[in-house]
């Protein structure tokens, strides 16, 4: 599969159909794929690099592209175009300006849940049908790719790239993954219980921003919390009120719009699982409003966004009580 990308990347570049291709290239470690871009097809073909743990979605990087001069290429999996089409519609993005190679995609690995099962000294990792061939200092490993995805890609919601101008393997459909199934827990807690679980969680954050910053629906110029005069701005969390006030209000910004990329959860070094608080966003949503896909398409407006006399009243969400 890379060695395709290279040659879509290199073919569109000499060709003069875009100025610059952003794809992912290893960062310090091989499992670290970083998203970079590339401007000539000599640094595509010594320094592009795709495999199990090119996990980053390139679509937020497009909005940095938006105003630069030439058209820039960029390879979308299926859970980055749903976030590409929801920066459209937010006009974050200038479709106009990206050319999509759409990529087929069985799940993207995770390097904790390698090293998990023993792969300890791991050196380089290269899939072999089904199944990943670890080599360590140690000797080799066989794993199943299964056993080893990343939590996002375990309860994949689309193997269908909504929009591309070309596609690099079979384009797929949704699926029957209940991506839910994980919010139930949670909805079974008392909200003493909730509460503990979650402050136990972000009790946990150093205040990185990791989460902010790689968020394809976090794409304000100047995020509240670096702005001076909001009265709100801080590098670090000070007390425990802190340290919720900026997830939570997080979690509402991005409520309606998130496209369940996992990201969030992804780059978190303290491993907080952000995802969930997005998810429940977006199953109470679907139970309040009706089933909404954010970027599914470019014509559907968010619920929040929208009114319809179908909409609950404010008593139907105070009757659902403690599952709120």
């Amino acid at each position: 599969m890379q060695q395709r990308l290279k040659e879509t990347a290199v073919r569109l570049l000499k060709d003069g159909a875009v100025d610059r291709v952003l794809g992912w290239k290893t960062g310090e470690f091989f499992y670290d794929l970083t998203p970079s871009l590339f401007t000539s097809a000599e640094e595509v073909e010594r320094d592009f690099v795709y495999g199990p743990f090119s996990g980053a979605n390139l679509s937020k990087y497009l909005i940095a592209e938006r105003n630069k001069p030439g058209k820039v290429a960029v390879f979308l999996k299926p859970c980055d175009s749903f976030s590409f089409v929801q920066l459209i519609k937010e006009h974050r993005v200038n479709r106009e300006k990206v050319y999509i190679v759409g990529l087929a995609c069985d799940g993207m690995c995770d390097m904790e849940k390698i090293r998990a099962l023993g792969a300890d000294g791991a050196v380089s990792v290269t899939e072999q049908g089904e199944n990943l061939v670890v080599e360590t200092l140690y000797g080799s490993q066989t794993i199943a790719k299964q056993d080893v995805l990343l939590e996002r890609c375990k309860t994949c919601k689309s193997k269908h790239v909504v929009m591309f101008d070309e596609m690099i393997g079979e384009n797929g459909e949704a699926t029957n993954a209940d991506r839910f199934e994980q919010v139930a827990p949670l909805e079974a807690m008392t909200p003493e219980e909730r509460f503990a679980f979650w402050r136990n969680e972000l009790s946990r954050c150093i205040r990185c921003n990791a989460c902010r910053n790689v968020c394809p629906a976090c794409s304000c110029e100047k995020c509240v919390f670096d702005n001076p005069d909001s009265g709100v701005r801080n590098k670090a969390a000070a007390d425990s009120f802190e340290e919720n006030m900026f997830h939570i209000i997080r979690a509402f910004h991005v409520a309606g719009r998130c496209t369940d990329c996992g990201e969030c959860s992804r780059v978190c070094p303290q491993n907080i699982p952000l995802h969930l608080l997005n998810r429940k966003f977006i199953k109470d949503i679907n139970e309040l409003y009706g089933t909404y896909n954010a970027g599914a398409d470019l014509e559907t407006k968010s619920p929040l966004t929208d009114f319809t006399f179908d909409d609950c009243e404010p008593s139907i969400v105070h009757e659902r009580g403690d599952r709120a």
